[in-house]
């Protein structure tokens, strides 16, 4: 049976769906993260983190941390963060049926000296990863800033966006067999002009539609934090994209999925995962104390992805 009510620790309780058996349990402080399900049915979270942490389950309920993907550091990444071992933002997680892909960015607060990273892995498990070299990078004055991957294949076509805050969202495609840069251009997808923050695309399929799901406004202030996810919907992966009242993605658009309510503050940074059960939304959301894992079903059936 489907619960209505999400569980992060012993003392921060929410009143927003979870799905799955239970409440959600156990090592649940995140941000950032994507999930991934490997052969046997173990799911996986990856996080932002010095390192991107690893937490798992076998139910999509009791999380458990497994530690660091890289647990000795990512030293090639330091020249982008500008201190030694550094957050490693965002990670973007695909398994192939025998390898997981983990993209994720190294970057710092207000910089464009940024860059995109793939690492490889045949077990999602600490230390068992393979850096396959940056994807690319963006410098100051570049039309966008290379943080927050994600990865939507589409047949033979492995679409990526990636993209933030007043730079806004781009998207491009990358060797399927490499996963790397296969120098296509970067193109604009979702844009709110000066000032209007949007970042942490993730592209999905249902129906005829691609939807491509943005966090907009402030993140990571804690419970001063205004994130909230929008979504647009378009008949090609590559868009263009509008919202429910036709308004272009690169104009501005963007319909609400989720945003504060209750004691969830500022959800976003999210990733959106098939199941066996249907689409899952994966994101973070504050309380005052930190980060903490949200898992919701979304409902297609009007068309536009509403949180069950």
């Amino acid at each position: 049976m489907l619960s209505s009510l999400l569980s992060l620790l012993p003392l921060a309780v929410s009143v927003l769906a979870q799905v799955g058996p239970g409440t959600v349990t156990g090592d649940t402080g995140v941000h950032d993260p994507t999930m991934c399900r490997d052969s046997s049915g173990t799911y996986y979270i990856f996080a932002t983190a010095p390192g991107i942490s690893i937490i798992t389950s076998t139910d999509r309920t009791a999380w458990t941390s497994q530690g660091l993907v890289f647990p000795d550091g990512a030293s090639w990444t330091d020249e982008y963060t500008g201190e030694s071992n550094g957050n490693l933002w965002a990670p973007e997680c695909y398994y192939d049926g025998s390898q997981f892909f983990l993209y994720y960015a190294a970057s710092s607060f207000g910089s464009q000296n940024s860059a995109i990273f793939l690492a490889t892995s045949s077990t999602g498990r600490p230390g068992d990863w393979v850096d396959q070299g940056e994807v690319f990078s963006s410098v100051t004055g570049d039309p966008y800033n290379a943080i927050d991957p994600n990865l939507y294949i589409d047949g033979s076509t492995w679409y990526f966006t990636f993209g933030s805050f007043s730079n806004g969202i781009y998207g491009m495609t990358v060797h399927s067999s490499s996963g790397l840069a296969d120098g296509s251009s970067p193109v604009n997808v979702a844009s709110r002009g000066s000032g209007g923050a949007v970042e942490a695309s993730s592209v999905f399929k249902y129906g005829n539609y691609y939807y491509l799901f943005t966090s907009w406004d402030k993140c990571c202030s804690g419970t001063s934090s205004t994130y909230n996810i929008r979504v647009g919907r378009s008949s090609s992966v590559s868009g263009p994209y509008e919202d429910a009242d036709g308004v272009a993605l690169t104009a501005g658009g963007g319909t609400l999925v989720l945003g504060t309510h209750d004691s969830i503050v500022g959800p976003g940074g999210q990733d959106v995962f098939e199941d066996e059960d249907g689409p899952i939304l994966v994101y973070h959301y504050y309380t005052s104390a930190g980060s903490f894992l949200g898992i919701n079903l979304l409902d297609f059936s009007s068309g536009w992805p509403v949180v069950a």
